[in-house]
């Protein structure tokens, strides 16, 4: 029988089955899962999965309720503004009010299927979505949270069949969680592969070197963890308060604040060797590591959505069944669901001076129906010291708001009732349904608003030699040419600056001309002379 140590033999002494066969182990691992006495049964259910966990990790519910993955909700130390499912919206699926089993399909839990969900149940904690090293056990798309447990269809209507997991032998292979495991639902946040954030998508499960140098497959190969340090399963880095700068240092152990989310806390500010190792530093003062060296997003084969027009949603083909339109690629450019898309690949972001403060239009927000809705804002400015020059996706879109009380409208757009927007295709049902659940009072009248939603670009790190160059930013229409309240060479113009570098051109070549007149003037006097 292999040997355990430390905690392992505590617990294989009173658990361990003693007919268990060994099963192979990541060697990191000090314990063998599969043989555990209190895995060893037929489940049913992921809640008596995680019943069976907490036997031996007593503690690790309580952690979870504590994070932001499991409360979906946040308190923004550095704008004062609460966040979470209840307030924020966004111009993709809009919000998850009256769609919770939809939505919720992505929550480290099982059973959120409205407002009413026991954030305090310790048994509801899904562990097997972070820790399952199998690769066959997924959420169902429509069951708030839990896998299927018998044989479904889906997609509905196309014949497919999905098989339930083994839920005995994901328990007993559990282990740190992979790409994977993290990519199962921030890949495909927004509905899709790709969708939402631009830098993360099914590419970056098992990505190469020119997509991103440090989780490179077979190089360096991290793990999100590698960077989104973890204690008490609370994880490093957040999209609400990205570090703009990191000034630090590199983290070494022992210190207080281990979060290795930031390029800085790597690499330092001054990360450049060589021969333009002093210029290139030089821009840490004003410009993100990520501006650089993440070139373009969605470069992995996977294109992201770009632009979402809700108000168009609705229309029907010939044959009076919702109409889907497809380009030559597969990805859906419109759907009656949905309204109009448009896809991007290898796409350059848009860049504006951050100092990590992002705020938020939150539900219940008036908002302008004649103008731009800037559904977050980014804080910073030139001369800030906080401030980096930083690359953002930029995602645009129309959605639905309250005519009257111009207000963000919450559509209720998933379910099985009369009142469904994807059902129905009737906008007012579905805003007073979906509006209602959020305490808000429906006028009656909806009308379309266009939207911005800003997300740091952050992964699709490329090497170095892919990085830009100096021609990219420094030449009158480079990457940063709206960029105020910063002098950019062969970029920036400004005719009273240009007048003073001529007349100091001219000034020089004058005096060079001078110098030198004078010198041969001198010459041929003391040639002269000689003569003489």
């Amino acid at each position: 029988m292999k040997r355990l140590t430390g905690i392992s033999l505590l617990i294989g002494a009173f658990l361990l089955t003693p007919t268990a066969q060994t099963a192979a182990q990541d060697n990191i691992s000090t314990a063998d899962h599969s043989r555990f006495r209190a895995l060893q049964k037929n489940f049913s259910s992921g809640p008596e999965v995680t019943a069976a966990c907490l036997k031996c990790h007593t503690e690790a519910a309580d952690q979870l309720h504590k994070t932001t993955h499991w409360t979906w909700a946040f308190d923004n130390p550095l704008t004062g503004q609460t966040l979470g499912k209840k307030n924020v919206i966004n111009n993709f699926c809009v919000a998850t009010a009256s769609n919770w089993s939809r939505c919720t399909s992505c929550h480290i839990g099982y059973g959120w299927e409205d407002a009413g969900f026991d954030l305090s149940s310790q048994e509801n904690v899904d562990c097997l979505v972070c820790h399952d090293t199998t690769g066959t056990y997924k959420k169902f798309p429509t069951d708030a949270g839990h896998p299927n447990y018998v044989p479904k269809e889906w997609p509905v209507g196309s014949g497919n069949i999905r098989q339930p997991p083994d839920l005995t032998a994901v328990a007993q292979s559990v282990g740190s969680p992979a790409r994977e495991n993290c990519g199962a639902c921030h890949f495909y946040g927004g509905g899709g592969d790709g969708v939402k954030h631009g830098d993360l998508d099914s590419s970056m499960a098992q990505p190469d070197k020119a997509l991103d140098v440090h989780m490179d497959a077979d190089g360096l190969n991290f793990a999100c963890q590698t960077c989104h340090t973890t204690g008490g399963h609370e994880i490093a880095g957040s999209r609400y308060t990205t570090k703009a700068t990191d000034t630090r240092g590199v983290v070494v152990p022992g210190q207080p604040d281990q979060n290795r989310a930031t390029c800085e806390s790597c690499h330092s500010q001054t990360p450049h060797k060589g021969m333009k190792a002093a210029r290139l530093n030089a821009h840490t003062d004003t410009v993100a590591c990520e501006t650089c060296h993440i070139p373009e997003f969605a470069r992995g084969g996977r294109k992201t959505k770009m632009w979402w027009d809700w108000s168009t949603a609705g229309k029907k083909d010939e044959n009076g069944k919702p109409l889907v339109v497809t380009d030559s690629e597969g990805y859906a450019t419109y759907d009656a669901k949905k309204g109009d898309f448009i896809w991007e690949d290898n796409v350059i972001p848009e860049y504006h001076w951050y100092n990590g403060e992002i705020n938020y239009t939150l539900l219940g927000d008036k908002v302008d129906p004649d103008g731009l809705v800037q559904i977050n804002s980014i804080g910073g400015a030139p001369g800030d010291p906080d401030s980096r020059i930083w690359p953002f996706k930029v995602m645009r879109g129309k959605q639905p708001i309250d005519a009257k009380n111009l207000v963000f409208g919450v559509p209720h757009v998933y379910g099985n009732d009369d009142t469904s927007f994807w059902k129905n295709f009737k906008w007012d049902e579905a805003l007073e349904v979906g509006m209602a659940e959020r305490g808000l009072t429906y006028s009656g009248e909806h009308a379309f608003v266009e939207t911005e939603y800003y997300w740091p670009i952050t992964h699709m790190v490329a090497p170095a030699d892919a990085a830009l160059g100096c021609s990219d930013c420094h030449n009158r229409n480079g990457r940063l040419q709206n960029i105020s309240g910063v002098y950019i060479p062969a970029q920036s113009h400004y005719p009273w600056l240009d007048r003073l570098g001529w007349l100091a051109v001219l000034g020089t070549l004058g005096g060079v001309v001078g110098h030198g007149g004078v010198r041969l003037l001198a010459a041929r006097r003391r040639k002269g002379g000689q003569k003489s």
